[in-house]
């Protein structure tokens, strides 16, 4: 039987990856985003392959943009993978921040998140399966000047996604959390990113948004794998240097 996909922050990067790579087992998507151009794009390249595609240029920021996808998912499902991808990131003194900015991406990071699941979950237990994966941070291990609300709410995603799969364990519903490191897209790009130097970033801490859609998938496909999914071992063991550090400091 073959799904139909809700992909948030689907018009580049990481969010495209999972619809280019779900399209063999999926009958229709849901693309939502902010670019219409890109999307439509998108849409087309799926297209060819057999893929029926709703496309929603909305803000998951915003009440009304939240509204408008449930509303979808209600006339365009069932929806049987659900993909909380959107996001953004802005590096800034927490003390000098632009507050609302700052309120902004909680919003889109958290509490639309939630909505989604709550709006999903009842669709996909009628049906006896589902997907539910939530793109996090490595960022959520990290202690990072300048990055401590985007850190805080991919915090809050990474233990949302073990909770609820601690709710779902006795159905047939898997829920993946996916906690990438720098990732090849525009998402650094942004004017509201911050002013961050990327060049000195070096190469080998870089991964492609297909690498890191692969490593996900495939830990979907491996039923011990675990709810945290970290793409690349130089993010792991960041993740867990500075989780031991965090343990010994108790």
């Amino acid at each position: 039987m073959k799904d139909i996909a809700l992909i948030t922050g689907a018009s580049s990067g990481i969010g495209r990856q999972y619809a280019l790579q779900l399209a063999a087992r999926c009958k229709g998507m849901i693309l939502l985003g902010q670019r219409e151009e890109a999307l439509t794009s998108l849409a087309a390249e799926l297209g060819d392959q057999g893929v029926e595609v709703h496309c929603l240029v909305e803000d998951l920021g915003t009440t009304l943009g939240v509204a408008r996808t449930l509303e979808a998912i209600r006339q365009k499902g069932p929806v049987s993978i659900l993909i909380n991808n959107a996001g953004f990131g802005n590096r800034a003194v927490l003390a000098e921040c632009d507050l609302q900015l700052q309120q902004q991406m909680i919003a889109l990071h958290c509490s639309a998140s939630v909505a989604l699941c709550r709006g999903a979950l009842p669709f996909m237990r009628e049906a006896g399966r589902g997907t539910v994966i939530n793109v996090a941070s490595v960022g959520a291990f990290l202690s990072t000047p300048t990055a401590a609300v985007y850190n805080a709410s991919k915090a809050f995603l990474v233990s949302l996604s073990r909770s609820l799969a601690e709710e779902l364990a006795a159905e047939p519903i898997a829920v993946q959390c996916l906690c990438p490191g720098y990732t090849r897209s525009d998402f650094h790009h942004r004017r509201d990113y911050g002013d961050v130097d990327l060049i000195a970033i070096p190469d080998s801490d870089w991964m492609s948004a297909e690498q890191v859609v692969t490593e996900s998938l495939a830990a979907l496909a491996d039923e011990a794998a675990p709810v945290v999914v970290i793409p690349g071992e130089h993010n792991r063991q960041r993740a867990r240097q500075q989780l031991q550090a965090q343990l010994d400091a108790l």
